[in-house]
This record gives C-alpha cells, sequence and structure tokens, in this order.
C-alpha cells in the first residue's frame, strides 16, 4: 500500500481507505447500502489492515451513530494500528442544537463519537457540511479547543464551495488556529465538478482530497451498461435520489471506455475507475466500501498497478464536460488560458 502525506500535514494516509457506511444498517439510506455488525466489520478490518488500509472513515450520522459504535467494536485492542476518520454536523435529531456546527453542538458532537468509538481521540475530524448561522471563527476556536486537548488531532472539511473553505483557512491563519488539511469530497470519473474550483484550491492551500464514491454512487461497477435496464439488485433502486446525479450517455460512454481498458489489462471496471482517480492531483487518499469480503478484495486490487499514460487520457476524455462559468473563458479563449493555466494533471 502507497502511504501518501495528508494535505500540507504530518500525517500519513494510505492510498485507499476504508468507508463504513455500511456498518450498521439503519435507515432507509444506510440500511440500502448494508447491515454489516460488529463480527463481520471485525473480519473485513482484518482484511484491510493486512493489506496496508489503515484509515477507516465513520460519521455520527451514518446509520443514527451505529457505524461509529461498530467500527468501534472492530478495532477493539488494536486502536494504535489505525486512523479513524469522523465527521459531524449533518442533522442527528430534530431539535435546534442537533444539527450544525456551532461550539455546542462541535463539542457534543465529539464527545459522542469518542464514546461511540470506544477511543480517546479521533485522528482526523471533519465538518460534514458548511453551517451558515455560525461564525467560521467560532467553528475553528472550538476545534483549537479540542486539538488542545487532545481529543482531535487533525481537522477538515466534506462538500464545501471553494468560497467556504477560503474564508475559513483564511480566518484559521489571521487566528493562529489549526488549518484544515483534508477536503472529504465527490470526485469520480462520472463526477468531476471537483476539479474546477476546489482541486486548484486544493494545490494552492495544501488541503487533500478524501474522495468518496469513487464509483459514482455505485453506477462503475460494470453491471450498468447501454441498453439495459438497471440490474433488480442495484442498490440504486432505493438510494439514486440521496445521491450525485449523472447523465446517461456520460456513464454510458465513461463504462464504454472502461469496459475497453479492462479487456486490455485484465482488470475490473471498479478497479480501472479507483486507478485513475490515484492519479489525479491533490488526492490523498480514496474512499472504498464493502460489504463483503469479495468486494473488498477486489477494491484492493485497484492498487499496486498503473493506467498508462494512454489509458488515462482516453478516461479524461470519455469523463469530459464543458467547464462551467466562469472557468469556460480559461478552457477555450487563449489569453484567459495564458494568464491562468491549468495545473498538470488536471485535464
Amino acid at each position: 500500500m502507497e502511504y501518501r502525506q495528508l494535505g500540507a500535514s504530518g500525517l500519513k494516509v494510505p492510498a485507499l481507505s476504508f468507508g463504513t457506511g455500511t456498518f450498521g444498517g439503519q435507515g432507509p439510506l444506510f440500511g440500502a447500502w448494508g447491515d454489516t455488525d460488529a463480527r463481520q466489520a471485525r473480519r473485513l478490518v482484518d482484511i484491510a489492515l493486512d493489506a496496508g488500509i489503515t484509515m477507516f472513515d465513520t460519521a455520527d450520522v451514518y446509520s443514527a451513530g451505529a457505524s461509529e459504535e461498530v467500527l468501534g467494536q472492530a478495532i477493539k485492542g488494536r486502536r494504535d494500528e489505525v486512523i479513524i476518520s469522523t465527521k459531524a454536523g449533518l442533522p442527528m435529531g430534530d431539535g435546534p442544537g442537533d444539527a450544525g456546527t456551532s461550539r455546542t453542538r462541535l463539542i457534543k458532537a465529539t464527545e459522542d463519537a469518542l464514546r461511540r468509538l470506544g477511543t480517546d481521540h479521533i485522528d482526523l475530524f471533519q465538518l460534514h457540511a458548511f453551517d451558515a448561522a455560525t461564525p467560521v471563527e467560532e467553528v475553528l476556536a472550538t476545534l483549537d479547543q479540542l486539538v488542545r486537548a487532545g481529543k482531535i488531532r487533525y481537522t477538515g472539511v466534506s462538500n464545501f464551495s471553494g468560497w467556504q473553505l477560503m474564508k475559513s483557512l483564511a480566518a484559521a491563519d489571521g487566528h493562529g488556529y489549526p488549518r484544515y488539511v483534508a477536503h472529504q469530497v465527490y470526485y469520480s470519473l462520472i463526477g468531476r465538478d471537483y476539479e474546477w474550483e476546489l482541486m486548484p484550491l486544493g494545490l494552492d492551500q495544501g488541503v487533500g482530497a478524501v474522495v468518496w464514491s469513487p464509483l459514482g454512487w455505485g453506477r462503475l461497477t460494470g453491471k450498468i451498461r447501454r441498453g439495459r435496464p438497471l440490474p433488480e439488485r442495484s442498490r440504486l433502486h432505493e438510494t439514486a435520489d440521496y445521491g450525485p446525479p449523472v447523465e446517461d450517455e456520460l456513464l454510458y460512454r465513461v463504462v464504454d471506455v472502461l469496459t475497453e481498458i479492462a479487456e486490455e489489462t485484465g482488470r475490473t471496471i471498479p478497479q480501472i475507475a479507483l486507478n485513475w482517480l490515484l492519479r489525479r492531483p491533490t488526492v490523498s487518499s480514496v474512499i472504498i466500501g464493502a460489504r463483503d469480503e469479495t468486494q473488498l478484495r477486489q477494491n484492493i486490487g485497484a492498487v499496486g498497478w498503473e493506467l498508462t499514460g494512454e489509458q488515462a487520457a482516453r478516461l479524461d476524455a470519455a469523463g469530459a464536460k464543458p467547464a462551467p462559468y466562469p472557468y469556460f473563458p480559461y478552457e477555450r479563449q487563449e489569453g484567459f488560458a495564458r494568464l491562468n493555466p491549468r495545473p498538470a494533471g488536471i485535464a
């Protein structure tokens, strides 16, 4: 397993990390993902650790805390071998204090996560969404307090826009608070909006990407093909409306090229899609999920080899979409491009 620096921090993380959204299995969304219990989770953790996957990602909102509880049981007795990544900020109830990132909410969320996980510290704590009702200075001061207390080691965010992240980083610099070193983002061959603003920001500011849903919300498995109905057992029947949308033609175009490269390499379509992501700028770790050992071992096969430059270029072209405003002039007009060339590797 390759290990990479998490943004501009001293923390080294594996190129692949394990997402535990399938642990616990409660509610309409997470119940459809999976219902892995503690015994099954421990076996998956064993396999992940044997492969060098040491970072495990969860969140308080995953199955209403059950994911954190199951993960805590699965790593019991080997806390020093793992990196725990969790998130807070999305609603955990209907009360006025059950959502957001106010001082009260963050302190409570951290204490609750520590209890559920059975640990005294969280290695990477991320805000699951931007809270426009709470001043960024309050958020950062609270996180600074939790870092100083030893309850959190590193901080990050998830699903922030460019201005939200940059405002937070500027405030951290101005007050001497810890900077966010990770941004947990949606990024895949069929979802490349991250490249237009957040990737250049990450390069400029030293924020590493921790990629969620790298297979496009379960669409890049090879089971969804042009001219075929959605497989009967696909979880997309229950979960499609929760995740990022994708145009059918874009999906089919990308899958066509993935299929060609699968035939050339002898690799599976998910392995190729994951390997493409591992080549991209700012990517520190790609989160893989699995409901069983077979899925996990297949996804682990995404590392230890590389696509050729020509194969990567074909995938780049298949997944390309016109740039949105204000970026399209930089893509189409020479004067704009000369002033602000895109970083190497961003197709």
